[in-house]
């Protein structure tokens, strides 16, 4: 077992069952990201940190809770397919992924096929999907706070929560989307990059 998964297994405490359908998609990610643009060349030799244990904490921000999980511009699957991975024994999950570039689309249905578990993948641009009324929306490196929030608006059920990665300007994004947008918000710092950040975002109205 390589250093980096012991780390994450550390961090996160999953089963071996769930290891195991980690481990797939790991090789399947290498595999695929050799013919198209899924992550970073680079960051492939720290996946497990830099992808799988990035997406896996937005998991032990406990105030969130639900069934429904949606994540939005999912390309490889960060953080969208870990957290289906990782809640897949949970009876009740439900696991939505968007992804409009076809061939990321197709990447994301073979991790489901593989690893056995169940995750939606619609291929289709997020302003045309139908809105998604999920519990609790995730984003990953994927549009400035303010767009985020209109699609928010659009996906998550009354009550739901939205959870998004963001980098060292993520407050500087909160101060900027305030001008036209009310919400509740909370920050956390991210535990794979002391310059990265988690916005914990809730009650979002248009001002």
């Amino acid at each position: 077992m390589t250093q980096g998964l012991q780390h994450f297994q550390a961090a996160t405490d999953v089963s071996r069952e769930t290891l195991e359908k980690l481990q797939i998609y790991a090789e399947l990610l290498k595999k695929w990201t050799k013919r198209i643009n899924l992550v970073s060349p680079s960051s492939i030799p720290n996946l497990w940190s830099r992808h799988f244990l990035d997406s896996a904490q937005m998991l032990s921000i406990t105030q969130v809770e639900g069934d429904y999980w949606a994540d939005l511009g999912s390309g490889g699957g960060f953080p969208g397919a870990v957290i289906a991975i990782m809640r897949s024994d949970a009876p009740k999950a439900r696991t939505t992924l968007v992804e409009s570039d076809q061939r990321k689309a197709t990447f994301l249905r073979t991790v489901a096929r593989e690893t056995g578990i169940e995750m939606e993948v619609i291929c289709e641009r997020i302003e045309n999907v139908s809105p998604l009324n999920c519990d609790v929306l995730t984003a990953r490196a994927l549009a400035p706070l303010n767009t985020l929030l209109e699609y928010t608006q659009r996906h998550r059920a009354t009550g739901g929560a939205a959870m998004f990665l963001k980098g060292e300007k993520a407050m500087a994004e909160v101060a900027e989307a305030r001008k036209s947008w009310s919400f509740e918000c909370e920050r956390f710092g991210s535990k794979t990059d002391p310059n990265a950040n988690i916005l914990l975002i809730g009650a979002i109205e248009s001002v």
